[in-house]
């Protein structure tokens, strides 16, 4: 967690700030020239699911980023509202948790003066049966609101890219409107804009980004004091370049190196030199250095702005790379977040072309990151998709979905449930001992551990009485000889604190 009064180099909070400010200004000058690609290329060839990390260590047993409000389970999920009678029975596993669903000005109010928020209203009033927190996303769109003619559209739905409205009265009248009405619904968290560090996102500056973001917080404060404000939500690919930039500038270019190689080890080549291969800190500088990129961490140091000036009161993360690739970005994430906001995970996948249909490789995957994320503190997490879509336009599932088309449960799903059963209404601490990596989540007396080997090797946990373990996703067997824990992550349930669980392991 990162210092109020201090940079991981060891600057002021205004030095901090000053170099933000400067930071986007330099970086403004190259985003003029535009960016050709998107920021989320397809990804390359995939690495092997049991690769080590050779990222900064930290992982689970660094410092926990600051919780936000409270939610009952913080395993969650980003589903298709339209399909949403086919996912009901999956979904009641995951009561409790959160999600989100984004809409736009535009959408809402195709004609001015008539808004329709009946869509928004059949959502809002689902997810709270179902038990779980809607979170909306605002964004504006293109059309009468802000002028001028889209240049991206994407989806079934048709959505385009935000740009910047033309009354900003008119739009924080909108937003005040909107919170005003799902306040009731209990809806508490709204952001602003999404992934603003694309084009096909955002079509406006960072200044028109900070400008807008900060209408809105004064409109959603405004309409509910209770209400939280929202970041965008920076790409994965985004967080990625923050990572590998922040350890340049404290001074660690061999771990910058390392650690942008373990993020980006799905996307290395693709799309030309967006994602190119690094072998040493000068091609790492020159990667970071070409426009797309350099949009990237103008944006990332836009919203840092509005975090450290309290204008944001929650970081929003966004991850779709590999398991190895978190400890660097919990790093990042600790050093770069002020004191006391709270980090949520809106959007956390695999984003993996061909991947192939390993379900347990691909399961254990999933189970490993969301369960590192919220082992360092980030306490809602939610998978997207919860069912890849198959008449999307890649024609393939390049997001790995936890149920099949049709709502059927997938071994991921039946992981997924495991996690959000153990986690619900649990105190949660990172387990980092004995050769063990993982979570534990405490409830009374009893604890559930979700662990795995740091190592190729096998740590063997001695039978015990009352001490029941197996893959996750099965119930749980009582053990009648010791329990081998590999690179596979395994459920663990026993009385007792983790510690006092793990204590006979030599």
């Amino acid at each position: 967690m990162r210092r109020d009064d201090a940079t991981p180099g060891g600057g002021t909070a205004a030095r901090r700030v000053g170099r933000r400010a400067l930071l986007a200004g330099v970086l403004l000058v190259a985003l003029l020239a535009g960016a050709a690609c998107s920021d989320d290329p397809a990804p390359g060839p995939a690495p092997s699911a049991t690769a080590p990390s050779t990222a900064p260590s930290a992982g689970a047993s660094g410092t926990p980023l600051p919780a936000g409000a409270p939610v009952r389970n913080p395993f969650g999920a980003h589903w298709d509202f339209s399909r949403h009678d086919q996912f009901v029975p999956y979904l009641e596993k995951l009561s409790g948790s959160a999600t989100y669903h984004e809409l736009s000005w535009c959408d809402i109010e195709k004609t001015q003066g008539s808004p329709d928020f009946s869509a928004v209203d059949q959502i809002a009033e689902r997810s709270r049966k179902l038990g779980i927190t809607l979170h909306l996303k605002i964004r504006t769109g293109v059309c009468w609101a802000t002028g001028g003619t889209a240049k991206f559209t994407r989806g079934q739905a048709n959505k385009t890219e935000s740009a910047m409205p033309q009354d900003l009265a008119a739009y924080q009248n909108f937003v005040r409107t909107l919170v005003q009405r799902y306040a009731p619904y209990g809806v508490r968290e709204y952001a602003v804009e999404n992934e603003v560090n694309a084009q096909q996102y955002w079509a406006g500056s960072p200044e028109d980004y900070r400008r807008l973001v900060t209408a809105a917080a004064e409109a959603i404060r405004a309409a509910d004091p209770q209400a939280k404000v929202v970041d965008s939500g920076m790409s994965s690919v985004a967080y990625g370049m923050g990572v590998a930039d922040r350890l340049l500038r404290v001074g660690q270019p061999d771990q910058a190196v390392a650690a942008y190689q373990a993020y980006f080890q799905r996307r290395i080549g693709t799309r030309g030199r967006l994602i190119p291969a690094v072998n040493d800190p000068t091609a790492l500088r020159a990667a970071l250095d070409n426009a797309q990129n350099s949009r990237n961490l103008a944006y990332l140091a836009v919203t840092e702005k509005l975090l450290d000036d309290r204008v944001v009161d929650v970081r929003q993360l966004h991850f779709y790379e590999h398991f190895s690739g978190v400890p660097a970005l919990l790093d990042y994430l600790r050093a770069e977040t002020p004191a006391g906001v709270p980090v949520q995970a809106w959007e956390v996948g695999q984003f993996w072309k061909d991947g192939g249909d390993d379900a347990a490789g691909r399961g254990d995957e999933m189970v490993k990151v969301v369960s590192m994320l919220v082992a360092g503190g980030v306490r809602e997490v939610l998978w997207l998709p919860l069912a890849y879509n198959p008449n999307n336009r890649a024609g393939a599932e390049v997001r790995y979905g936890l149920l099949d088309p049709d709502g059927t449960q997938r071994q991921a799903g039946a992981m997924m449930a495991a996690l959000a059963a153990a986690a619900r209404d649990a105190t949660v601490e990172p387990v980092n001992a004995k050769g063990l990596t993982g979570v534990a989540f405490r409830r009374g007396a009893e604890s559930t551990l979700v662990v795995w080997s740091t190592s190729t090797g096998t740590v063997s946990l001695p039978a015990a009485a009352g001490v029941t373990g197996g893959p996750v996703g099965a119930d749980p067997a009582a053990r009648g000889g010791a329990l081998p824990i590999g690179p596979s992550p395994v459920l663990v349930r026993a009385t007792g604190t983790p510690d006092a669980v793990l204590a006979p392991i030599r």
